[in-house]
């Protein structure tokens, strides 16, 4: 089974670069065979291609998900359940959301998705994450990892 894990945000705009510090993380990690981790970063286009050309089986994308809980707060949503539709910060133009319907413009889109989302504290300029958002980034990395080992095909034993 071959997993895009795709960390999108602005690293310029604070807590914005929480997708892309997540990638970095999970770059030091062992993953699961199959599992591909890149920092997508705004180049939301080139995740919309890579979702429809790219041969993956399903994707965790990473991103801001503001929802108005305290900053930090980590959140998995599933699109498929409709949840995605407002729920996201677009401090970058290429929101998630936008990226998912722009890859069901460019081909077929049949893979799960799941969004791994953050409460920001701010998306002022700044290349810091703010102290919340900077401490969900290895809880957020783990939560990536509990979720690829979920769908990694098991092997049988005799």
């Amino acid at each position: 089974m071959k997993t895009l894990v795709a960390g999108v945000g602005n690293v310029f705009l604070g807590d914005d670069g929480f997708g892309v510090a997540v990638a970095r993380d999970l770059a030091g990690r062992d993953l699961p065979d199959g599992a591909v981790v890149t920092d997508f970063g705004i180049r939301g286009v080139h995740l919309a291609y890579e979702l429809t050309s790219g041969g993956y089986d399903a994707a965790i994308l990473v991103d801001l998900a503001p929802r108005g809980d305290p900053p930090g707060t980590l959140y998995v949503v599933r699109p498929a359940e409709g949840d995605l539709t407002g729920a996201l910060f677009d401090a970058h133009d290429m929101n998630p959301e936008a990226v998912l319907a722009l890859a069901g413009t460019l081909g077929e889109m049949s893979i799960p998705v799941l969004l791994v989302g953050c409460e920001p504290a701010t998306t002022e300029p700044g290349m810091e994450l703010s102290p919340p958002v900077a401490d969900a980034v290895p809880r957020a990395a783990d939560l990536v990892l509990d979720l690829l080992h979920q769908r990694a095909p098991h092997e049988e034993k005799p």
